[in-house]
């Protein structure tokens, strides 16, 4: 249970001494909501199995709700049987895996965020300007290895600000940056203003590379995170985006903070003298596990929780393309 509000809520000292406070916006985004669907759809109608590269987004949950539906997923396309129907993860793809699915005659659905997508774009584009790009993330997050392998020979990795000082370019006055979608945004700040300081020609991306959830769902955590005495994050180890959402709560002034794929991790030490609960959870998680949490807190005492909203999104993507036009030719089918 949640109750609305526009602004942070102020306890008058005669309400409960315990208070939950829900960030908002929280949860799925437009491209892992498309991810998700996609698989569910390619399943609706190809029937089971139907094969996918990765984990469709970081959410095991998520994978395994779609495991018991008939997906199977798959680290790399040699396992998949030559022909089948495979789906790639919202995180996107190199080169190198379309030449490999067509060379094994598989049926692709590429369900990569759109905004994923742009910064491939992006890549392409200054490295057929021959420009030396940087890319900033996290070394062997899916993401990085799909956008990295747009332009291998133009791409360097940079981890952090420390990584600066060992980056060689071939022509200072041309270098630009791109960066993984589901950073720090305060972190990714920093690591640029770092390069710059080496490169000050740097060139930036044409729009901002974070992505719009992944910042709101930072600015809702700072929102929230200000004098409160616990902070969990309801989402997945290997999910960049809410891992971040821990660092962010911490930075922003939360007293602790913790990650949890459910309610069953929370560890009830952690609400020792707890007075104020906040909650919110990474862009890649079903509300149900969200509302989980709440539901735990509830049998310990907290109050309905009370939502703080910081931004509104109205963002839907539409299917692949792969996916539409065949759902079209099954509808006129029947």
């Amino acid at each position: 249970m949640s109750t609305d509000m526009g602004m942070p809520p102020i306890l008058s000292p005669d309400e409960a001494e315990k208070a939950v406070l829900l960030a908002a916006p929280r949860g799925y985004c437009a491209g892992v909501d498309r991810a998700v669907v996609t698989v569910e759809q390619a399943l609706d109608l190809y029937g089971a199995p139907v094969y996918v590269r990765k984990q469709i987004v970081h959410n095991k949950h998520v994978v395994a709700d779609l495991e018991a539906r008939g997906a199977i997923f798959v680290e790399e396309l040699v396992e998949v049987p030559e022909g089948a129907t495979v789906v790639f993860s919202a995180h996107g793809v190199s080169p190198e895996v379309h030449r490999q699915a067509e060379e094994r005659t598989l049926k692709t659905i590429d369900a990569t965020c759109p905004l994923v997508t742009k910064v491939h774009h992006e890549a392409k584009r200054f490295a057929a300007d021959d420009y030396d790009i940087l890319l900033i993330g996290h070394a062997g997050h899916e993401e990085v290895e799909g956008t990295a392998g747009e332009a291998p020979e133009h791409i360097q990795l940079v981890e952090s600000p420390a990584d600066v000082a060992g980056i060689v370019v071939r022509d200072p006055s041309r270098v630009a940056w791109l960066s993984q979608t589901t950073l720090s945004v305060d972190e990714t700040l920093e690591t640029v203003a770092a390069i710059r300081e080496r490169f000050p020609e740097l060139l930036d991306p044409p729009s901002d590379d974070i992505c719009y959830a992944t910042q709101n769902r930072q600015l809702a955590v700072k929102e929230i995170a200000h004098g409160c005495d616990l902070l969990i994050v309801v989402g997945s180890g290997n999910s960049s985006n809410s891992v971040r959402l821990v660092e962010v709560a911490l930075e922003a002034g939360a007293k602790a903070s913790y990650r949890v794929d459910d309610a069953s991790e929370i560890d009830e030490a952690w609400l020792d003298g707890v007075r104020t609960v906040s909650v919110t959870s990474g862009a890649s998680v079903p509300e149900s596990l969200v509302q989980g949490v709440l539901a735990y807190l509830a049998e310990r005492g907290y109050p309905d929780a009370k939502a703080v909203h910081s931004a509104e999104e109205s963002l839907i993507f539409s299917l692949p393309k792969e996916l539409r036009r065949d759902m079209k030719a099954a509808a006129r089918a029947q």
